[in-house]
Formats: C-alpha cells, structure tokens, sequence
C-alpha cells in the first residue's frame, strides 16, 4: 500500500470517481467533507464525530446512544458535581484494572506491538499521561511545563520537544506503568476534595506553546475531557489486545 504523510494540504480538492478502495486515512481532518452517490460498503470509521449527516440524518447522536447502551459506563463519564466527578475516575480506574493486569500477563514484545499501525499497549499509556498533563496539569492546575519527557503528544502536536517531550524515547512497560500511576493518583486526590467551585471556576487561557490552545476553560470541561481520552484509548486497547489474541 502506498503511503502518503507530510503537510500537504489538499483541503478544498474534488476528487472525481477516484478509487479509495481499501485506503486507510489516519490523523486526517475531514471537516466540511461532502462525499455524493459513494460506495461506502464495509467502512470502518472513528474519531471526533459531530454534524456528520448520512442520507440527510446527523449520525452522531445515534452513534453516541448506542455506545451508552452497549457501554453504560460512558453515561457515568459527563460529571458536573464534586461526588458526579469522583465516581466518574472510580469508573475509570475500574475499567482499566482488569486491562492492566490482562497486559501484565504478556511479555514485553506484546506490549510494544502495533496492530494495523495503531499506538502499542505502551505508547497508548504514554499519551494518556501526556493527556493528563495538558488537560490536568496545565489546563486544570495552571502549572507551566507540566509535560513528562515520556508523554506521547498526539501527531497535531508537533512542538512535543519544545514543551519537553524526549520524542526519541522507547521507554518499557514497567517505566510507562510507574510514571502513569504518579498522573493518576494526582487526579484521584486533587478530585477526593474539588469543591463545585473548583469545577466551575474558569481558568485563564494558558500561553503558548502549551496545550491545549489558549482559550478559558472550567475544570469541569478539561476533566470531561480526560474521562473521554481515557474512555477511548481504553477501548482502543482492548481492541488491539483481542487482535492480539
């Protein structure tokens, strides 16, 4: 397969019977895409959904019904009280215990293994807890290089060296699993005394070359946001494991 990476900006092209058959698009931005009378027969889609319409009915909310039936967890992960906000991280910690101890049982090899080019069991650690420092640690607590040099920024953020990020790094399973730990127990004691203020205070838009961009934001949305990255990759994980076998 070929494989096209780099900055080319192709937005605003009109691709006339081109044949994507069996193409892969990773990382792409397909805002505002309009796609007319396609063959979309097997598609496998994920990512940021919203606004997307399929024969004139907007998909997202019926996708996001869905996964609540399948996973009634989600439901739990949109807090906007102090106990709301701590049972949501329990939830998380409960769903990633048994995974955790699923990928302690494999050798080492596994867990730095790509499935169909996806993030390993090891890198998707690793870019939670650059999740954690960027949405917690800098957009929560306002620290100004909250970033651990083995975070994996997501491919959008192209700065990662310049915020500290050793993007060189190939650390192991048990190094990932130490420094992860260290991330979630800050988020589980800064969350056992938040107050409704806390949450709903709005802190001052960080500088660059942070992350996120500069914008003011509360708490409560930056935590939402850690709940879903840690929803996600979750399940991301367990999908790679199960091709795994």
């Amino acid at each position: 397969m070929a494989t096209y990476t780099g900055p080319d900006d192709l937005s605003g092209t009109e691709f006339i019977e081109t044949n994507f058959a069996g193409s892969v698009f990773r990382e792409v931005d397909l805002s505002g895409t309009l796609i007319r009378g396609a063959l979309l027969n097997g598609a496998d889609i994920d990512g940021a959904i919203d606004g997307l319409r399929v024969n004139g009915v907007e998909v997202a909310p019926l996708v996001e019904a869905e996964l609540d039936r399948m996973y009634p967890e989600r439901t739990k992960l949109r807090p906007s009280t102090p106990d709301d906000v701590r049972t949501a991280w329990e939830t998380v910690e409960a769903f990633w215990a048994p995974t955790m101890a699923r990928a302690e049982s494999l050798p080492e090899e596994d867990l730095h293994r790509s499935v169909d080019g996806e993030w390993s069991f090891v890198q998707t650690l690793r870019h939670l807890v650059m999740a954690t420092d960027l949405w917690f640690g800098q957009a929560v607590l306002g620290r100004e290089r909250p970033y651990h040099p083995l975070g994996l920024p997501a491919t959008f953020i192209t700065n990662g060296a310049d915020l500290g990020i050793d993007m060189g790094a190939d650390p192991s399973f048990a190094e990932v699993v130490a420094v992860r730990a260290g991330r979630m127990t800050e988020v589980r004691e800064f969350l056992a005394t938040v107050t409704q203020e806390d949450l709903d205070r709005v802190r001052e838009p960080n500088a660059p070359p942070g992350w996120p961009s500069p914008g003011p934001r509360a708490a409560s949305a930056c935590l939402r946001v850690i709940f879903n990255e840690e929803w996600a990759h979750h399940s991301f994980a367990v999908r790679d494991l199960d091709a795994m076998g």
